[in-house]
């Protein structure tokens, strides 16, 4: 690291009482590990801000700039991030930066390297510590990477950062699809948006009339033999068993451990006794029921400090108002249901780019596939 690095910055243990002063008084950031997530810099996570004399007095090695490397060296480990602007920073705790040498190598290049799983392995390698992973500065700065010539670094960090933008474009589509998702459900099972063709009052009406719950089936893990039946626990799908308890459609929550999630399951299917299932649809649409129970969050009727565990006599007892009609039921269920179609598609997507990356690392960052072909060696 030492070879193409200009200089490492790493003020980690310096405090402002230790410099005799306080945080505040400015708006200069202090990026500490929290706000280094894998390939950006999370600006919504918590931070300190700084003031410029704070800031004179902190940053001692000089300002950080654009595309230098962020890297965090404990809870967690190996966290790699670009400086993104031009801003000042103040380098915080668990953290250090990595200057690099721009006439031995690229920021960008480097930064994908840092964030290919094959470094994340050697890292795990000289790594310490048996509750939280770290490293030290000494044993980072022998660790090597093999870099192809510059113009290659750059031709390599342009293919890759590619994909990343679509993967960033990716995750803002799929984040802006459930918040509408969030908001239709909000309008459509509550009754304040109608769909076209439907009117009249909704009727208030109790969840244990509605959609009744009940208690799993146990299922002991030596007990399990592979088949096609999902075994629905308290945060979804987990198993295939050899047989079943329940024919489908179903609609299942946590019991206990995990509360408010809400799995719905086409088929037959084993209800796991750390879940609760629905045992009567009571005439209402299940996929209705699903959205229904999942918008209400069960979560509110958990009890107990050590393992929640969901009442569902509470529940049971908790009003809602549903439309009167079956028809309008699914018609909302069906609109729903679209919704999450469109987001299974998207993460599909994106899972499929993620993986196309991964190979484009393993390939490119270990030279088996070269973006520029090596110049002969001389004779």
């Amino acid at each position: 690291m030492l070879r193409i690095s200009r200089q490492i910055m790493d003020y980690r243990g310096r405090t402002p009482k230790k410099l005799g002063m306080d945080w505040g008084g400015g708006d200069i950031p202090a990026l500490s590990a929290g706000n280094v997530k894998m390939g950006y810099v999370d600006f919504d996570a918590e931070c300190y801000f700084g003031s410029e004399a704070l800031y004179s007095r902190w940053m001692t090695r000089g300002d950080i700039a654009k595309d230098d490397i962020l890297f965090t060296t404990e809870a967690p480990l190996g966290n790699v991030a670009l400086i993104p602007d031009d801003r000042k920073y103040i380098l915080s705790q668990r953290t250090i930066l990595l200057q690099i040498n721009k006439e031995r190598a690229s920021s960008r290049f480097i930064l994908q390297m840092l964030l290919s799983d094959g470094f994340q392995r050697i890292l795990e390698d000289y790594s310490s510590g048996s509750t939280a992973k770290g490293i030290q500065r000494k044993k980072f700065e022998q660790l090597s990477i093999a870099i192809p010539p510059l113009p290659e670094q750059r031709a390599i960090a342009s293919a890759l950062s590619d994909v990343d933008a679509l993967l960033t474009s990716l995750d803002s589509l799929i984040a802006k699809k459930r918040d509408l998702k969030q908001a239709a459900m909000q309008q459509l099972l509550t009754g304040q948006t109608r769909l076209p063709g439907f009117e009249g009052d909704w009727a208030v009406r109790r969840l244990g009339d509605i959609a009744p719950l009940q208690r799993g089936f146990d299922l002991p893990n030596p007990n399990l033999r592979s088949g096609p039946y999902p075994v629905v626990y308290s945060n979804g799908v987990l198993n295939h068993h050899a047989s079943y308890q329940v024919e489908g459609p179903g609609v299942v929550t946590g019991r206990s451990g995990t509360i408010g999630k809400v799995t719905y399951v086409e088929g037959a299917y084993w209800p796991h006794n750390t879940a609760l299932w629905v045992t009567n649809f009571k005439n209402n649409n299940p996929r209705f029921v699903f959205y229904l129970y999942s918008h209400i969050d069960f979560g509110r009727f958990a009890t107990g400090s050590g393992v929640p565990t969901l009442n569902r006599n509470d529940v049971h007892s908790f009003t809602v108002a549903i439309p009167a009609t079956n028809e309008e039921q699914t018609a909302i269920a069906a609109v729903l249901s679209d919704m999450d179609a469109e987001l299974t598609v998207l993460e599909a997507r994106r899972e499929k780019t993620r993986l196309l990356k991964q190979g484009m690392m393993q390939e490119l960052l270990t030279g088996k596939t070269r973006l520029i072909t090596p110049e002969p060696a001389d004779a």
